[in-house]
């Protein structure tokens, strides 16, 4: 089946039942702007039942320019990635060129859920401002593996090749150091922008904290996988590194994800969000595609308003929403004052 849209206003509404397709548009261009799916791991489940594969093509427009992105699944599970007919050898290469965010309902794990959500988070937003920062994150993720992979052959064969070891850790110290280093940098100028905006949002003053909490803050990594080896042999697996990274953030010095409302859950994943989507714009020089997934179902009304006049009248940049209440929208996208493109699927 062959869908194509145009989208010639700023602001576009979706509107529809569940089920019908609204969040696979918004995917199709993350896809292209990521070169994955925000919703699934494996590129095959987002082939139609009966096909063999896929083809998603769009037209951005960069500093006045267009062009043309294609990312095709092949039969045999290939997939390509091109801009203006030329392949990438990386799609790592393409980060960061269409920046984008989004926000979809199962995001409130990122609240309410261990560190993984929350990492996985910076590192999106750093791997589109630094592509460095991208490809030390692909090479430690390898070598992380890798170190798995020896602790858990020493169980296995009962032999234990501490030289080879000692080699991987050098390479793991390598590739981590500097994540942390940009990590660190970067939260420091970042959660006090995001902790301001929950305030906006809530619309008073509330007592949370947000801080970055690293091991590696304590000490060197170097240091900490050595005091961590017996650890990491009973375990089969590296324990520690910054792959155990997080955003500690409390509220009242309570552990927010346990005491927190569900409006303020949603509130806190807003002004993340929203703080992601100012320092793409401040880097990038122009504001990045924001992709909202029925981001209103549980919402007061006033939130709405407040959540749409932020994200279409002060941010300038391309808006899609999705909601199966289309009057519900189109009322409170005239409340807001915008023109806005309205489509049915």
């Amino acid at each position: 089946m062959n869908r194509s849209f145009s989208f010639p206003e700023r602001i576009t509404a979706i509107c529809g039942n569940n089920g019908t397709g609204k969040t696979n548009l918004l995917d199709a261009i993350h896809y292209l702007s990521f070169t994955k799916s925000y919703f699934t791991r494996m590129d095959a489940l987002n082939v139609r039942q009966g096909k063999s594969g896929f083809r998603l093509e769009g037209v951005f427009e960069v500093n006045g320019q267009p062009e043309k992105t294609c990312c095709v699944l092949r039969e045999n599970g290939k997939k390509e990635f091109s801009v203006n007919e030329t392949l990438y050898e990386k799609f790592s290469s393409h980060i960061g060129r269409y920046p984008c965010v989004i926000i979809a309902p199962d995001d409130i794990s990122m609240i309410t859920n261990g560190s993984e959500e929350r990492r996985r988070f910076l590192d999106s937003l750093l791997s589109q401002l630094d592509p460095g920062y991208l490809q030390h994150l692909i090479s430690y993720i390898k070598i992380q593996q890798q170190r798995n992979s020896l602790l858990k052959s020493f169980a296995d064969t009962h032999q234990q090749n501490f030289e080879l070891l000692e080699v991987i850790d050098h390479q793991l110290v390598r590739e981590g150091t500097p994540l942390f280093e940009k990590r660190k940098e970067f939260l420091v100028s970042f959660l006090p922008v995001v902790k301001q905006l929950y305030n906006n949002i809530s619309q008073q003053y509330e007592d949370i904290t947000l801080v970055y909490d690293s091991e590696l803050l304590q000490d060197a990594f170097g240091s900490i996988l050595a005091a961590n080896r017996q650890k990491d042999l009973w375990s089969q697996r590296t324990t520690s590194g910054i792959h155990k990274d997080d955003i500690d953030i409390r509220f009242a010095g309570q552990p927010f994800r346990t005491i927190a409302s569900q409006g303020q859950r949603k509130s806190l994943l807003f002004a993340l969000k929203l703080a992601e989507m100012e320092v793409l714009r401040d880097k990038k020089g122009f504001p990045p595609l924001l992709l909202l997934d029925d981001v209103f179902e549980k919402l007061d009304e006033e939130r709405i308003s407040n959540l749409l006049y932020r994200v279409c009248i002060e941010n300038k940049g391309q808006v899609f929403i999705t909601d199966t209440n289309k009057d519900r929208l189109c009322k409170h996208l005239e409340m807001v004052n915008t023109t806005y493109q309205c489509i049915d699927i």
